[in-house]
């Protein structure tokens, strides 16, 4: 598998279009749960093209974005560079280069599933003020809720290249209660959805790791048989991606 870490470096423009954002309900709820005020000190860990940091900061919270994958950091940094309460470091989770007991939150989004969690935890136990919180966020796709879906569910677990291998529902709630441990974590979903035209559904393929690149021998197939797939079920020539946003947090063990 190729390191993780470096797995979206050409899919930033479609990553920054096509992903998914998240409910303006799972940031109130984030905010209520984790005590958030605007001196609290965030650090976002693998906070990519900035979706979740620029939702952060539009409230008037500031954000450390923790990102390894410079392609991505970057953009994040050339979108949100009007926001004086954001920094960006070149860092990962099991080393973010922070200070000892120097942030009130530590939060990832869409990003949990890549790290390594012994080492991850000890170092957010580190960075984490006495009392500190940590939420995980992630937007669920579902596969099974619609026709589209079950079919577009079948296309990547047929042509995709690693896409059971890299699931991010390979992490599992025993896995995040036991990252949590010996604190409890509390739960949130919410209900989020996108619809697309062709050329959208094309770009929200090319966002994800696992789908064919163009230089890929299986790029021509895949895309061949998404064309069908879209012809069979758009309506009004758009599909919908349905999705649970779900929301973890707690103290940190």
């Amino acid at each position: 598998m190729p390191d993780s870490t470096q797995r979206f470096s050409n899919r930033v423009d479609s990553y920054v279009k096509y992903r998914p954002s998240y409910p303006s309900q799972a940031i109130d709820k984030l905010v209520s749960s984790c005590r958030i005020t605007p001196a609290t000190t965030i650090a976002e860990i693998g906070s990519g093209t900035g979706i979740l940091t620029k939702l952060l900061l539009e409230r008037g919270l500031s954000v450390q974005a923790i990102e390894p994958n410079r392609p991505m950091r970057e953009a994040a940094e050339r979108l949100l560079a009007s926001h004086f309460t954001f920094s960006s470091l070149n860092a990962t989770a099991e080393s973010t280069g922070l200070p000892d007991s120097s942030v009130d939150l530590v939060v990832a989004a869409q990003a949990f599933h890549w790290f390594d969690l012994d080492q991850t935890k000890t170092e957010f136990r580190r960075i984490l003020k006495p009392g500190g919180y940590l939420a995980l966020l992630w937007n669920e796709r579902l596969t099974d809720t619609t026709p589209f879906l079950r079919d577009y569910e079948n296309l990547l677990t047929a042509h995709a290249t690693d896409y059971s291998a890299v699931n991010h529902a390979n992490i599992t709630d025993a896995d995040i209660e036991a990252f949590f441990a010996p604190a409890p974590v509390r739960k949130a979903t919410f209900e989020n959805q996108q619809s697309f035209d062709y050329s959208g559904l094309e770009g929200r393929c090319l966002s994800s790791s696992y789908v064919p690149a163009p230089e890929h021998p299986s790029h021509a197939t895949f895309f061949r048989k998404l064309q069908e797939l879209f012809a069979r079920h758009q309506r009004d020539g758009q599909v919908h991606f349905d999705y649970k946003t779900t929301l973890y947090t707690g103290l940190l063990g």
